[in-house]
Protein backbone atom coordinates (compact mmCIF):
# COMPACT_ATOMS: atom_id res chain seq x y z
CA UNK A 1 0.00 0.00 0.00
CA UNK A 2 1.43 3.50 -1.03
CA UNK A 3 1.77 5.90 2.13
CA UNK A 4 1.93 9.70 2.38
CA UNK A 5 3.84 11.12 5.68
CA UNK A 6 2.61 14.34 6.55
CA UNK A 7 4.59 16.69 8.74
CA UNK A 8 2.80 19.44 10.83
CA UNK A 9 4.45 22.55 11.67
CA UNK A 10 4.07 24.31 15.43
CA UNK A 11 1.39 26.94 13.73
CA UNK A 12 -0.84 23.59 12.65
CA UNK A 13 -0.94 22.85 16.11
CA UNK A 14 -1.02 26.20 17.99
CA UNK A 15 -4.92 25.12 19.50
CA UNK A 16 -7.35 22.67 19.63
CA UNK A 17 -9.13 24.11 16.21
CA UNK A 18 -5.92 23.54 14.14
CA UNK A 19 -6.12 19.89 15.88
CA UNK A 20 -9.09 19.33 14.08
CA UNK A 21 -7.72 20.79 10.74
CA UNK A 22 -4.53 18.48 10.69
CA UNK A 23 -7.37 15.41 11.16
CA UNK A 24 -9.42 16.32 8.27
CA UNK A 25 -6.55 16.99 6.35
CA UNK A 26 -5.48 13.41 7.59
CA UNK A 27 -8.90 11.87 7.10
CA UNK A 28 -8.78 13.31 3.77
CA UNK A 29 -6.38 11.06 2.15
CA UNK A 30 -6.71 7.12 3.03
CA UNK A 31 -2.44 7.23 1.78
CA UNK A 32 -1.72 9.46 4.92
CA UNK A 33 -0.42 6.78 7.66
CA UNK A 34 2.51 8.69 9.04
CA UNK A 35 2.10 12.71 10.83
CA UNK A 36 5.42 14.02 12.14
CA UNK A 37 4.54 16.92 14.49
CA UNK A 38 6.32 20.33 15.77
CA UNK A 39 5.77 21.94 19.43
CA UNK A 40 2.78 24.17 19.29
CA UNK A 41 3.47 27.23 17.45
CA UNK A 42 2.19 30.48 18.66
CA UNK A 43 -1.74 31.14 18.66
CA UNK A 44 -1.38 35.28 17.66
CA UNK A 45 1.46 37.26 16.87
CA UNK A 46 1.73 38.23 20.95
CA UNK A 47 1.96 34.45 21.53
CA UNK A 48 5.71 32.59 22.49
CA UNK A 49 6.50 29.27 20.80
CA UNK A 50 6.72 26.66 23.19
CA UNK A 51 10.10 25.73 22.29
CA UNK A 52 11.12 29.31 23.32
CA UNK A 53 9.72 28.86 26.83
CA UNK A 54 10.97 25.16 27.47
CA UNK A 55 14.61 26.85 26.47
CA UNK A 56 13.56 29.85 29.03
CA UNK A 57 12.55 27.40 31.60
CA UNK A 58 16.10 25.76 31.15
CA UNK A 59 18.39 29.11 31.20
CA UNK A 60 16.15 29.51 34.89
CA UNK A 61 16.53 26.19 35.99
CA UNK A 62 20.64 26.25 35.48
CA UNK A 63 20.92 29.32 37.46
CA UNK A 64 19.16 27.55 40.07
CA UNK A 65 15.97 29.84 39.89
CA UNK A 66 12.49 28.85 39.97
CA UNK A 67 10.42 27.92 36.46
CA UNK A 68 6.82 28.30 38.11
CA UNK A 69 6.15 31.57 36.42
CA UNK A 70 7.38 30.15 32.85
CA UNK A 71 6.46 26.42 33.17
CA UNK A 72 3.07 27.65 34.22
CA UNK A 73 2.58 28.73 30.94
CA UNK A 74 3.82 25.45 29.09
CA UNK A 75 1.32 23.71 31.15
CA UNK A 76 -1.72 26.09 30.41
CA UNK A 77 -0.97 25.48 26.51
CA UNK A 78 -1.35 21.72 26.88
CA UNK A 79 -3.53 20.92 29.25
CA UNK A 80 -6.20 23.99 27.26
CA UNK A 81 -5.40 21.84 23.76
CA UNK A 82 -5.92 18.35 26.31
CA UNK A 83 -9.24 19.83 27.14
CA UNK A 84 -10.45 21.38 24.01
CA UNK A 85 -10.29 18.32 22.60
CA UNK A 86 -11.84 16.38 24.74
CA UNK A 87 -8.81 14.31 25.43
CA UNK A 88 -7.68 12.35 28.64
CA UNK A 89 -4.24 11.01 28.08
CA UNK A 90 -2.15 12.30 30.82
CA UNK A 91 -1.11 15.43 30.27
CA UNK A 92 -0.84 16.63 33.91
CA UNK A 93 1.40 13.32 34.80
CA UNK A 94 3.44 13.97 31.87
CA UNK A 95 4.13 17.64 32.31
CA UNK A 96 4.87 16.86 36.07
CA UNK A 97 7.47 14.55 34.72
CA UNK A 98 8.87 16.85 32.30
CA UNK A 99 9.38 19.71 34.86
CA UNK A 100 11.10 17.81 37.55
CA UNK A 101 13.72 16.59 35.00
CA UNK A 102 14.05 20.21 34.28
CA UNK A 103 14.92 21.45 37.79
CA UNK A 104 16.75 17.77 38.14
CA UNK A 105 19.30 19.32 35.55
CA UNK A 106 18.39 17.79 32.78
CA UNK A 107 20.36 18.62 29.29
CA UNK A 108 19.00 21.63 27.19
CA UNK A 109 18.72 19.35 23.77
CA UNK A 110 16.14 16.98 26.32
CA UNK A 111 14.01 20.28 27.65
CA UNK A 112 13.82 21.63 24.01
CA UNK A 113 12.39 18.29 22.68
CA UNK A 114 9.91 18.49 24.93
CA UNK A 115 7.47 20.67 23.24
CA UNK A 116 7.78 17.97 19.96
CA UNK A 117 7.10 14.80 22.78
CA UNK A 118 4.17 16.46 24.40
CA UNK A 119 1.92 17.59 21.33
CA UNK A 120 3.29 14.13 19.62
CA UNK A 121 1.05 12.40 22.64
CA UNK A 122 -1.64 14.14 22.14
CA UNK A 123 -1.51 13.80 18.43
CA UNK A 124 -1.38 10.15 18.39
CA UNK A 125 -4.71 10.11 21.07
CA UNK A 126 -6.64 12.67 18.92
CA UNK A 127 -5.94 10.90 15.86
CA UNK A 128 -6.25 7.08 17.13
CA UNK A 129 -2.57 6.81 15.89
CA UNK A 130 0.56 4.72 17.32
CA UNK A 131 2.58 6.79 18.80
CA UNK A 132 6.53 6.31 18.29
CA UNK A 133 8.87 8.21 20.56
CA UNK A 134 11.61 9.75 18.44
CA UNK A 135 14.31 8.97 20.84
CA UNK A 136 13.49 5.50 20.36
CA UNK A 137 13.89 5.20 16.29
CA UNK A 138 15.65 8.55 15.43
CA UNK A 139 19.97 7.99 15.57
CA UNK A 140 23.05 10.24 15.47
CA UNK A 141 26.09 8.63 14.82
CA UNK A 142 29.70 10.13 16.52
CA UNK A 143 29.68 13.22 14.10
CA UNK A 144 25.93 14.53 14.57
CA UNK A 145 24.86 12.76 11.59
CA UNK A 146 21.83 10.43 10.92
CA UNK A 147 22.95 6.75 11.42
CA UNK A 148 21.83 4.80 8.59
CA UNK A 149 20.18 2.23 10.97
CA UNK A 150 17.48 4.93 12.00
CA UNK A 151 15.73 3.87 8.09
CA UNK A 152 15.26 0.39 9.34
CA UNK A 153 14.52 0.87 12.88
CA UNK A 154 11.80 3.49 12.03
CA UNK A 155 11.00 1.26 8.96
CA UNK A 156 10.17 -1.67 11.17
CA UNK A 157 8.07 0.27 13.89
CA UNK A 158 5.75 1.92 11.02
CA UNK A 159 5.98 -1.68 9.22
CA UNK A 160 2.27 -2.24 8.69
CA UNK A 161 0.92 -0.16 6.10
CA UNK A 162 -2.93 -0.15 7.41
CA UNK A 163 -2.13 1.82 10.47
CA UNK A 164 -1.66 5.54 11.90
CA UNK A 165 1.90 6.37 13.05
CA UNK A 166 2.86 9.93 15.26
CA UNK A 167 6.16 10.83 15.54
CA UNK A 168 7.69 13.91 17.54
CA UNK A 169 10.10 15.41 15.24
CA UNK A 170 12.95 17.78 16.32
CA UNK A 171 15.16 15.15 18.02
CA UNK A 172 16.56 11.89 18.07
CA UNK A 173 19.27 10.11 20.18
CA UNK A 174 23.12 10.18 20.21
CA UNK A 175 25.76 8.02 20.87
CA UNK A 176 25.76 8.41 24.31
CA UNK A 177 22.27 7.80 24.97
CA UNK A 178 21.58 11.31 25.50
CA UNK A 179 18.56 13.57 23.32
CA UNK A 180 19.83 15.32 20.47
CA UNK A 181 17.89 17.94 18.86
CA UNK A 182 18.39 19.19 15.25
CA UNK A 183 18.80 23.30 14.65
CA UNK A 184 15.84 24.98 15.13
CA UNK A 185 13.11 23.58 12.31
CA UNK A 186 14.52 20.67 12.27
CA UNK A 187 11.03 19.20 12.73
CA UNK A 188 11.03 18.94 8.54
CA UNK A 189 14.26 16.55 8.66
CA UNK A 190 12.16 14.43 11.17
CA UNK A 191 9.63 14.61 8.41
CA UNK A 192 12.00 13.42 5.59
CA UNK A 193 13.90 10.66 7.57
CA UNK A 194 10.35 9.55 8.27
CA UNK A 195 9.37 9.78 4.91
CA UNK A 196 12.07 7.14 3.65
CA UNK A 197 11.96 4.55 6.19
CA UNK A 198 8.30 4.18 5.44
CA UNK A 199 9.31 4.28 1.75
CA UNK A 200 6.50 6.88 0.77
CA UNK A 201 5.35 8.04 -2.55
CA UNK A 202 5.24 11.87 -0.95
CA UNK A 203 6.66 13.42 1.86
CA UNK A 204 3.68 16.64 2.58
CA UNK A 205 4.98 19.29 5.01
CA UNK A 206 1.84 21.63 6.23
CA UNK A 207 2.41 24.77 6.86
CA UNK A 208 1.00 28.70 7.71
CA UNK A 209 2.15 29.44 3.62
CA UNK A 210 0.22 28.03 0.77
CA UNK A 211 3.92 26.47 -0.63
CA UNK A 212 7.06 28.86 -1.11
CA UNK A 213 7.51 31.97 -2.37
CA UNK A 214 9.90 33.46 -5.52
CA UNK A 215 11.31 36.05 -2.84
CA UNK A 216 10.80 37.52 0.73
CA UNK A 217 7.36 39.08 0.92
CA UNK A 218 8.50 41.64 3.44
CA UNK A 219 10.81 42.89 0.25
CA UNK A 220 9.24 42.27 -2.27
CA UNK A 221 4.94 43.03 -2.15
CA UNK A 222 3.06 39.90 -3.81
CA UNK A 223 6.04 37.69 -4.48
CA UNK A 224 4.80 34.47 -6.61
CA UNK A 225 4.58 31.07 -5.34
CA UNK A 226 7.02 28.39 -7.08
CA UNK A 227 4.28 25.64 -8.79
CA UNK A 228 7.58 23.55 -9.04
CA UNK A 229 11.51 23.69 -7.69
CA UNK A 230 14.25 20.71 -7.94
CA UNK A 231 16.21 19.49 -5.32
CA UNK A 232 18.84 21.45 -6.06
CA UNK A 233 16.80 24.66 -6.44
CA UNK A 234 15.00 24.26 -2.97
CA UNK A 235 18.52 23.65 -1.18
CA UNK A 236 20.30 26.78 -2.45
CA UNK A 237 17.44 29.08 -1.95
CA UNK A 238 17.30 27.48 1.62
CA UNK A 239 20.62 27.83 2.27
CA UNK A 240 21.32 31.95 0.77
CA UNK A 241 17.91 32.96 3.73
CA UNK A 242 14.64 31.22 2.21
CA UNK A 243 13.22 30.00 5.77
CA UNK A 244 10.17 28.29 5.00
CA UNK A 245 12.01 24.56 4.22
CA UNK A 246 14.77 23.50 6.12
CA UNK A 247 17.47 22.96 3.86
CA UNK A 248 19.26 19.73 5.42
CA UNK A 249 15.53 17.74 5.03
CA UNK A 250 16.52 17.20 1.25
CA UNK A 251 18.97 14.76 1.97
CA UNK A 252 17.00 11.75 3.05
CA UNK A 253 14.13 12.24 0.29
CA UNK A 254 16.42 12.89 -2.42
CA UNK A 255 18.32 9.83 -2.26
CA UNK A 256 15.15 7.86 -3.19
CA UNK A 257 13.78 10.84 -4.91
CA UNK A 258 10.53 11.16 -3.15
CA UNK A 259 8.62 14.44 -3.93
CA UNK A 260 7.83 17.10 -0.95
CA UNK A 261 4.58 19.42 -1.15
CA UNK A 262 4.59 22.47 0.43
CA UNK A 263 0.69 22.53 1.51
CA UNK A 264 -1.08 25.10 3.77
CA UNK A 265 -3.18 23.22 6.94
CA UNK A 266 -5.86 26.76 6.74
CA UNK A 267 -6.38 26.25 2.69
CA UNK A 268 -5.83 22.51 2.19
CA UNK A 269 -7.18 22.83 -1.40
CA UNK A 270 -4.39 25.45 -2.39
CA UNK A 271 -1.76 23.73 -4.95
CA UNK A 272 1.47 24.62 -2.98
CA UNK A 273 4.70 24.21 -4.24
CA UNK A 274 5.98 20.32 -4.96
CA UNK A 275 9.89 19.94 -4.50
CA UNK A 276 10.90 17.35 -7.16
CA UNK A 277 13.82 15.31 -8.32
CA UNK A 278 13.26 17.22 -11.83
CA UNK A 279 11.17 20.22 -12.82
CA UNK A 280 9.07 20.30 -15.58
CA UNK A 281 9.67 21.85 -18.72
CA UNK A 282 7.93 25.64 -18.87
CA UNK A 283 9.07 28.92 -19.05
CA UNK A 284 10.24 29.77 -15.74
CA UNK A 285 13.44 31.38 -15.96
CA UNK A 286 14.47 31.26 -12.28
CA UNK A 287 13.08 29.30 -9.19
CA UNK A 288 13.87 32.07 -6.75
CA UNK A 289 15.90 35.01 -5.51
CA UNK A 290 16.88 34.83 -1.42
CA UNK A 291 19.77 36.37 0.37
CA UNK A 292 21.65 36.68 3.32
CA UNK A 293 22.10 39.91 4.68
CA UNK A 294 24.66 40.30 6.91
CA UNK A 295 28.01 38.85 5.62
CA UNK A 296 31.98 39.91 6.45
CA UNK A 297 34.49 40.17 3.16
CA UNK A 298 37.73 39.56 3.90
CA UNK A 299 39.57 40.34 0.62
CA UNK A 300 43.42 39.18 0.33
CA UNK A 301 46.24 40.15 -2.05
CA UNK A 302 49.30 38.93 -2.99
CA UNK A 303 51.18 39.29 -6.42
CA UNK A 304 51.85 36.02 -8.15
CA UNK A 305 49.75 34.36 -5.50
CA UNK A 306 48.64 31.84 -8.14
CA UNK A 307 52.40 30.28 -8.52
CA UNK A 308 52.32 29.88 -4.04
CA UNK A 309 51.14 25.85 -3.62
CA UNK A 310 48.72 25.60 -1.20
CA UNK A 311 47.84 29.27 -0.50
CA UNK A 312 44.15 28.48 -0.62
CA UNK A 313 44.32 25.90 1.57
CA UNK A 314 46.17 27.58 4.21
CA UNK A 315 43.58 30.55 4.20
CA UNK A 316 40.58 28.51 4.91
CA UNK A 317 42.64 26.27 7.46
CA UNK A 318 42.55 29.19 9.06
CA UNK A 319 38.84 29.80 9.35
CA UNK A 320 38.43 26.36 10.24
CA UNK A 321 41.08 26.35 12.69
CA UNK A 322 39.17 28.91 14.32
CA UNK A 323 35.69 27.10 14.32
CA UNK A 324 34.28 29.50 11.41
CA UNK A 325 32.34 28.28 8.30
CA UNK A 326 32.88 30.53 4.84
CA UNK A 327 29.93 30.66 2.51
CA UNK A 328 32.02 31.34 -0.40
CA UNK A 329 35.71 31.69 -1.48
CA UNK A 330 35.95 33.24 -5.23
CA UNK A 331 39.04 33.62 -6.43
CA UNK A 332 41.75 35.94 -8.93
CA UNK A 333 44.87 35.23 -9.89
CA UNK A 334 46.49 37.66 -7.22
CA UNK A 335 43.50 37.90 -5.10
CA UNK A 336 41.30 35.58 -3.02
CA UNK A 337 37.42 36.85 -0.93
CA UNK A 338 36.52 34.86 1.52
CA UNK A 339 32.84 35.52 2.57
CA UNK A 340 31.50 35.05 6.14
CA UNK A 341 28.15 35.18 7.85
CA UNK A 342 28.08 38.18 10.23
CA UNK A 343 26.44 35.90 13.33
CA UNK A 344 29.06 32.94 12.38
CA UNK A 345 32.04 34.95 12.52
CA UNK A 346 31.05 36.89 16.23
CA UNK A 347 34.40 38.67 17.68
CA UNK A 348 36.80 36.60 15.52
CA UNK A 349 37.58 39.16 12.87
CA UNK A 350 40.52 40.90 14.26
CA UNK A 351 41.90 37.14 15.11
CA UNK A 352 41.51 35.98 11.76
CA UNK A 353 42.68 38.96 9.66
CA UNK A 354 46.13 38.80 12.15
CA UNK A 355 46.51 35.12 11.41
CA UNK A 356 46.56 35.72 7.44
CA UNK A 357 48.70 38.52 8.12
CA UNK A 358 51.10 36.38 10.07
CA UNK A 359 50.70 33.08 7.94
CA UNK A 360 50.42 34.22 4.70
CA UNK A 361 52.26 37.72 4.48
CA UNK A 362 49.93 39.16 2.13
CA UNK A 363 50.74 42.39 0.05
CA UNK A 364 46.96 43.84 1.56
CA UNK A 365 44.02 42.45 3.38
CA UNK A 366 40.72 44.58 3.44
CA UNK A 367 37.67 43.56 5.73
CA UNK A 368 34.67 44.67 4.32
CA UNK A 369 31.37 44.01 7.09
CA UNK A 370 28.42 45.80 5.55
CA UNK A 371 27.65 42.97 2.78
CA UNK A 372 24.80 41.26 1.49
CA UNK A 373 24.91 37.85 -0.23
CA UNK A 374 21.91 37.68 -2.76
CA UNK A 375 21.64 34.32 -4.81
CA UNK A 376 19.32 34.43 -8.31
CA UNK A 377 18.22 30.10 -8.58
CA UNK A 378 17.27 28.45 -11.59
CA UNK A 379 17.81 24.84 -13.16
CA UNK A 380 16.69 26.21 -16.76
CA UNK A 381 19.19 29.42 -16.48
CA UNK A 382 21.99 27.34 -17.93
CA UNK A 383 19.57 27.00 -20.98
CA UNK A 384 19.21 30.69 -21.55
CA UNK A 385 21.67 32.80 -23.49
CA UNK A 386 21.79 36.71 -21.91
CA UNK A 387 20.78 35.14 -17.90
CA UNK A 388 23.98 37.20 -16.75
CA UNK A 389 23.42 40.21 -18.88
CA UNK A 390 19.94 40.51 -17.54
CA UNK A 391 21.04 39.99 -14.31
CA UNK A 392 23.96 42.79 -14.19
CA UNK A 393 21.62 45.56 -16.35
CA UNK A 394 19.05 44.89 -13.98
CA UNK A 395 21.59 46.13 -10.86
CA UNK A 396 22.66 48.69 -12.67
CA UNK A 397 19.69 50.12 -13.71
CA UNK A 398 18.66 50.17 -9.57
CA UNK A 399 21.74 51.94 -9.30
CA UNK A 400 23.37 49.06 -7.15
CA UNK A 401 27.07 48.49 -7.10
CA UNK A 402 27.87 44.77 -7.59
CA UNK A 403 31.02 44.02 -4.89
CA UNK A 404 31.39 40.41 -5.53
CA UNK A 405 30.47 37.93 -8.37
CA UNK A 406 30.06 33.72 -8.17
CA UNK A 407 28.48 31.22 -9.60
CA UNK A 408 29.49 28.11 -9.84
CA UNK A 409 29.84 25.44 -12.52
CA UNK A 410 26.84 24.04 -12.68
CA UNK A 411 25.24 27.33 -12.99
CA UNK A 412 21.96 26.58 -10.88
CA UNK A 413 22.76 30.08 -9.29
CA UNK A 414 24.32 33.49 -9.72
CA UNK A 415 25.37 34.93 -6.52
CA UNK A 416 26.50 38.58 -6.13
CA UNK A 417 27.52 40.65 -3.42
CA UNK A 418 26.24 44.04 -2.72
CA UNK A 419 26.03 46.94 0.41
CA UNK A 420 24.17 45.85 2.72
CA UNK A 421 22.55 49.20 2.42
CA UNK A 422 21.49 47.93 -1.47
CA UNK A 423 19.89 44.45 -0.39
CA UNK A 424 16.21 45.23 -0.70
CA UNK A 425 16.29 47.44 -4.16
CA UNK A 426 18.64 44.80 -5.33
CA UNK A 427 15.98 41.70 -4.58
CA UNK A 428 13.89 44.10 -6.05
CA UNK A 429 15.48 44.99 -9.15
CA UNK A 430 15.90 41.10 -9.67
CA UNK A 431 12.70 40.26 -8.92
CA UNK A 432 11.26 42.72 -11.58
CA UNK A 433 13.71 41.26 -14.22
CA UNK A 434 13.14 37.76 -13.89
CA UNK A 435 9.42 37.59 -12.79
CA UNK A 436 7.88 40.51 -14.11
CA UNK A 437 9.34 40.38 -17.42
CA UNK A 438 9.07 36.82 -17.85
CA UNK A 439 6.38 35.26 -20.11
Amino acid sequence: MERITCKFGGTSLATAEQFQKIKSIVLANPKRKIVVVSAPGKKNSKDIKITDLLYGCYEMAQKGLAIDGIWIKIEERFLEIEKDLGLDCGMAGALSKVKAAIQGGEGKDYVASRGEYLNAVLVARFLGAIFIDAAESIFFDSRGRIDPRTYQILGQKMHDPSRLYVLPGFYGLDVKGHVKTFSRGGSDISGAIAARAAMSVAYENWTDVSGLLMADPSIVENAKPMDYVSYREIRELSYMGAKVFHNEAIEPVRERGIPIHIKNTNRPNDPGTQIVPEIPEDDSLIAGIAGIKDVVLFNIEKYMMNKEKGFGRRVLGIFEALGVNFEHAPTGIDSMSVLVQKEEIGEKIEEIESSIREALAPDNITVSEDLSLIATVGEGMSQRVGIAATLFTALSKAGVNVRVIDQGSSEVNIIVGVARSDYENAIRALYNAFVNTSK
